[in-house]
């Protein structure tokens, strides 16, 4: 579509967590080694950011990071009752048939995360969208998969990423018992102005730029209107950049 006319190879701001597209200021490469630490401790951590922030697109760098050597599961919806909750974790980590009664959930993840350890290798578990999780008791199923190691590691990391709630909701003394486990701890805040200018032209060479498409102008005005929060700046680039074939332009200024 646009891309043609900008000369670009494709589209430098789509709404998919695509890792290449990642762009790793002081923020985001701090928390990128955060996470990173924290699962190969084998422990619990927690992103949270706002909406449109870049933290399922942090999960899936700190993914691409790892390597093979993790059973990686994601859970996507985690609006799920204490079972329904096990059921998924059972199924992401690679049990094939999950049994109904939370004892033998419990039985059969641990099962797995042994053979995956005489493998000689890891479980991660990334719930998403964690703010969603609706009751304590869910929670106290991801503290109990906390509990399954061996004499000297962990058989399983589990990233909690949600936005700035779920961050708040764990300040509630019912939670202390999972909060006190959180070995690595980070919440992603807007971009600055310099920030975001970098942002967009990171993406725009990702996607094939050799020119300057927005005007120093223009990416002060991405900023101004997306608050410094990636999703938002992506949509307006993107919209600015449609408004700029529409017109004709053979750059994006400050009018556009």
């Amino acid at each position: 579509m646009y891309e043609g006319y900008w000369g670009l190879r494709e589209k430098p701001f789509r709404k998919t967590p695509d890792p290449r597209y990642l762009y790793l200021n002081e923020t985001y490469e701090e928390a990128l080694e955060r996470l990173q630490f924290a699962v190969d401790e084998m422990d619990l951590a927690l992103l949270t950011g706002e909406v449109g922030s870049g933290k399922t697109l942090l999960t899936r760098a700190l993914v691409d990071r790892l390597g093979d050597r993790y059973e990686v599961g994601m859970i996507l919806n985690p609006r799920l009752s204490p079972r329904q909750f096990l059921r998924a974790a059972a199924s992401e980590l690679g049990v094939a048939e999950p049994r109904f009664h939370t004892t033998d959930l419990l039985a059969q993840i641990h099962d797995r995360l042994l053979e995956l350890d005489a493998a000689g290798r890891a479980a991660l578990l990334i719930v998403d969208e964690a703010h969603l999780i609706p009751g304590k008791p869910t929670f106290e199923e991801i503290r109990l998969l906390t509990n399954f190691q061996l004499d000297d590691r962990n058989l399983v990391a589990i990233v909690l990423v949600g936005q700035p709630e779920l961050r708040e909701r764990f300040r509630h003394r019912a939670y202390r018992a999972l909060t006190q486990r959180i070995g690595a701890s980070f919440h992603l805040v807007p971009l600055g102005a310099a920030e975001t200018a970098e942002y967009v032209r990171h993406r725009l060479a990702v996607a094939g730029a050799t020119r300057t498409i927005f005007t120093d102008e223009a990416i002060g005005g991405l900023h101004a209107g997306g608050g410094g929060i990636p999703r938002v700046v992506n949509h307006l680039a993107t919209q600015a950049l449609l408004e700029g074939m529409a017109r004709g332009a053979s750059v994006v200024d400050a009018a556009i």
